[in-house]
């Protein structure tokens, strides 16, 4: 019996290789690689007989690839994985497949390793678990590795090594890639209260706990509102844009039809979340308020003024002097000088008569 892995080696062998192949399984009385030699495409029958007799020297040249080939694919380490893109919710539980499917090497060396944030860090060395996964995880089997409790962080490439001293190719590697995924917590709504008509208003909604990134969806009176209100018939009256990757929502000019409550809601593969309903409401401008307020405060402006330039003219404005006599200090006498010393404590009276 030839082995099931032969196969492919066996498909690229042609013209005469094939012929050496089947004169090989001839003299072993192998049926299925006879029936292999001659083709998926041949009759039973012509499987069945016994190959033409050709020059060992067209023999070789096949008969070489399909030994090389051979010899390739036994006492070579070769890896798989039962799932290359596992997808798990935050604390639960994942295996991280690796499985030898051909080695010699009875006692591999087996490391696993992760790969996050462009560095590279070990998981499982020197047969034990390392790293932030100590306590947390374990190796199944040979070379499978166990998660539990897992959290966002542990979202990275994980690549599992064996190195196998005794096969033809010692070495060969897998690469995992883990997703963590974790539901939205209630996201942060902004919305103004009132907004008057034709101007713009911006609506926001945020969240950062969900992995993979959420995206968002606005509602108004528990209607959905479209990415683009021109898009939809329904809001023909309305201009607004709704960016679901930010969970923006801008009205370039609002109208009366945009009153109403409004949440959002984040989601992703892991769930969802939604804010509280907010009222906003828009209303008109009274021009004629407007303008009668205007006219109230220049009147009272005026009237101000008004009364300032009476209180002007009538002279309550100007500072009558004080006779500058009564508030100076009395005049000294001619001839007559005070003089203060330590001694005296006071003022001492020095006189001086002019003749």
């Amino acid at each position: 019996m030839v082995p099931a892995r032969l196969g492919p080696a066996v498909a690229m062998v042609t013209g005469a290789g094939r012929s050496v192949l089947a004169g090989w399984a001839h003299a072993r009385g192998d049926y299925k690689l006879r029936r292999a030699a001659a083709g998926p495409s041949a009759p039973l029958d012509m499987a069945l007989r016994r190959p033409p007799r050709l020059r060992l020297c067209a023999r070789l040249p096949d008969l070489f690839l399909l030994l090389l080939f051979r010899g390739c694919l036994i006492g070579a380490v070769n890896l798989k994985s039962s799932n290359r893109t596992p997808v798990v919710q935050e604390f639960e539980s994942v295996e991280l497949s690796c499985i030898i499917t051909d080695s010699q090497t009875s006692d591999p060396r087996i490391e696993w390793k992760k790969i996050q944030d462009d560095q590279t860090t070990y998981v499982f060395f020197d047969n034990k678990i390392q790293g932030d996964l100590a306590g947390r995880a374990e190796i199944l089997g040979k070379t499978s590795l166990k998660i539990w409790n897992v959290t966002r962080r542990d979202s990275a490439l994980y690549r599992c090594e064996v190195v196998a001293r005794n096969d033809r190719k010692e070495i060969d590697e897998i690469v995992i890639e883990l997703t963590v995924q974790v539901k939205p917590v209630t996201p942060v709504c902004r919305v103004p209260k009132a907004v008057p008509v034709g101007k713009m208003a911006t609506l926001y909604c945020q969240e950062s706990e969900g992995h993979p990134r959420p995206h968002y969806s606005w509602y108004r009176n528990d209607v959905p509102l479209p990415t683009d209100s021109r898009a939809n018939p329904r809001f023909r009256n309305s201009s607004f844009h709704l960016n679901s990757e930010t969970g923006t929502l801008v009205f370039t000019a609002v109208h009366k039809d945009d009153s109403g409550q409004y949440y959002c809601i984040a989601s992703n593969d892991a769930g969802s979340a939604r804010c509280e309903e907010q009222e906003m409401e828009v209303y008109d401008l009274n021009i004629g308020g407007i303008i009668g307020g205007v006219l109230v405060v220049l009147a009272v402006l005026a009237l101000i003024t008004l009364g300032i330039c009476c209180a002007y003219r009538r002279g309550y404005f100007i500072n009558n002097k004080q006779d500058g006599e009564s508030y100076k200090n009395p005049g000294k006498p001619d001839g007559v000088n005070y003089i203060r010393t330590d001694e005296e404590g006071d003022f001492r009276h020095k006189s001086s008569f002019v003749i």
